[in-house]
């Protein structure tokens, strides 16, 4: 079936338009999405035909609950991309995964719209949103932080900065590259995954505090990692011990 897919982000006159349409898609703010939904309840924009979804990563078909007596089937869809510039939107989605949760009738009108993008949707309950979207911003926001980290060490170390923020992309890329194709297990490499304390030292000497506690935290958990890719035992003891913040 034809998807009418109605875009709510002002108050009325929106409600007329919006009672034609099969699936409502939500994509005010996250915090104002209660309010909508009480918006369209209050006008009599949503009848038990329809599908109402929001767009929130965190959270559920919950942010929906004025629109319950409705009948309405309730739900969210979330696209698993990250989109800076609006006009990238439909290259980025082609390819990309598409979280699904709510009601069955809602699930399935997301997973249409999902195809429909180009995109590859799989179904979350309810309770498990904070953390997938937790695993989210690990994976695409803190990547950016990270690489924006990399680049005031590198202006640091004397880079001058027209270059200190382009020359870790091929690395950044290249390790994308290797989880994609291996996982992050076996796509791991660098001092840790060596174990190649001399070189672990050389970077706690020359990072300064905040930095250095984020290189042990991030170093721990790629200890996790060397571990499971084969490090042995003894040596995946000293890395630990040499990033512990204990004395």
């Amino acid at each position: 079936r034809t998807l009418a897919t109605g875009l709510v982000a002002t108050a009325p006159p929106w409600a007329d338009a919006l009672r034609a349409a099969q699936l409502i898609v939500i994509t005010t703010p996250d915090d104002e999405i209660p309010t909508v939904a009480r918006s369209l309840a209050h006008e009599g924009a949503v009848g038990k035909e329809q599908v109402v979804m929001h767009l929130a990563g965190p959270l559920d078909r919950g942010a929906l609950a004025a629109l319950a007596a409705t009948g309405a089937a309730l739900g969210s869809y979330h696209p698993l991309q990250t989109v800076a510039d609006p006009a990238s939107a439909p290259e980025r989605f082609a390819g990309a995964y598409a979280a699904v949760e709510g009601d069955d009738r809602a699930i399935a009108a997301g997973e249409e719209l999902a195809r429909a993008l180009g995109m590859t949707p799989f179904r979350l309950k309810s309770e498990a949103k904070p953390a997938y979207h937790a695993g989210a911003v690990f994976a695409a926001n803190y990547a950016v932080v990270l690489a924006g980290v990399a680049e005031r060490i590198a202006r640091g170390a004397g880079i001058p900065p027209e270059l200190a923020g382009k020359i870790y992309l091929p690395l950044l890329a290249g390790a994308v590259a290797n989880v994609e194709r291996l996982g992050p297990v076996r796509g791991l490499t660098g001092p840790v995954r060596r174990g190649d304390v001399r070189a672990i030292m050389a970077h706690l000497g020359a990072l300064e505090d905040g930095d250095q506690q984020l290189y042990r935290t991030l170093g721990l958990e790629a200890v996790r990692l060397a571990r499971e890719a084969g490090l042995d035992p003894v040596t995946a003891r000293q890395v630990e011990a040499l990033l512990s913040d204990e004395p």
